[in-house]
């Protein structure tokens, strides 16, 4: 890896990417047009002292969720993105391993819905982007790394989520989630993240290889929409999840609402904005997301 070419490409990125390129407020007494840096690790999900290690080269070796966050929060898509990759000592993303970059049009879909709790998901159910709403509802995502941030390993070994589920709509879950990793695995057979994951799960949980053994098909109607979330500072919350297919590159967008002028919904809004206005009681490490700018997009489910 050439540590200071990279941290080069991503200051001179930073420097030429505005903040309402990035659905970010330009502020006051702004000395350069270009994002802050604590902006850009915010956006990205990194410590911005870990962004301004890289930037003057002496981190070294960023993971691929490193490179992939940086790359989408810059906004590079094409050469750029793959030349960023380079630079951090990986192989640009190929069509044998899983998608994990947000095209300009999602990006844009994220900016418009800013306000309303939206997650993007990879073929593997592992967390992309959450935004701060999402977070408000669901809980910070912004110290989950490598593993954690996979739905499945959340459910299987992980502490779950805040989603109130039945014994059985939990083994509906788990094996549906099963199921879509076993589908990524064959679609990506050259993706070392997945390799890990399924080694994880492997070594960590008896009901996964019990599972994966098993080859059963997903079942047709299994996944819920209806969720019920039990949210530490307002209690019980039914919201509604609409998934939205990105075909073209295989992702996964969450989105959650409730039913307008419902007790749900004020209950919903105030959890946004309890969630939303406290400052950010956790430092972002390797990955992790903005405390104050709000940002363009848990694993909930």
């Amino acid at each position: 890896m050439d540590t200071w070419e990279f941290g080069r490409m991503v200051r001179r990125r930073r420097d030429a990417v505005t903040p309402d390129a990035v659905g970010l407020p330009p502020g006051t007494r702004r000395r350069a047009p270009g994002l802050r840096r604590e902006e850009l690790a915010g956006l990205a999900g990194i410590s911005a002292d870990y962004l301004t290690r890289l930037e003057q080269g002496r981190a070294t070796t960023p993971s691929t969720q490193v490179t992939a966050a940086l790359a989408r929060a810059l906004r590079l898509d094409g050469e750029d993105r793959d030349l960023l990759y380079r630079l951090a000592g990986h192989a640009p993303p190929g069509s044998d391993v899983v998608p994990r970059h947000l095209p300009p049009s999602v990006q844009r879909l994220l900016d418009r819905l800013a306000g309303t709790p939206v997650a993007v998901y990879d073929a593997a159910q592992t967390l992309i982007v959450a935004n701060a709403p999402y977070d408000a509802l669901m809980g910070p995502t912004s110290t989950w790394r490598g593993v954690e941030r996979n739905a499945l390993w959340r459910h299987l070994v992980g502490p779950g989520s805040r989603v109130v589920h039945t014994p059985h709509e939990e083994d509906s879950l788990v094996a549906s989630l099963v199921a879509d990793l076993r589908l990524a695995v064959t679609r990506y057979p050259a993706d070392p993240d997945l390799t890990v994951l399924v080694r994880e799960l492997t070594d960590r949980s008896p009901r996964f290889v019990e599972l994966w053994e098993n080859e059963s098909p997903r079942s047709p109607g299994e996944t819920m929409r209806h969720k019920l979330v039990d949210h530490p500072a307002v209690g019980r919350i039914a919201v509604d999840c609409d998934a939205l297919v990105i075909t073209g590159d295989d992702l996964r967008l969450l989105v959650y609402s409730a039913e307008p002028g419902t007790e749900d919904a004020e209950r919903l809004a105030l959890a946004v904005v309890l969630g939303t206005q406290e400052p950010a009681g956790h430092d972002r490490g390797e990955p992790v997301s903005p405390p104050s700018p709000p940002r363009p997009a848990r694993s909930g489910r």
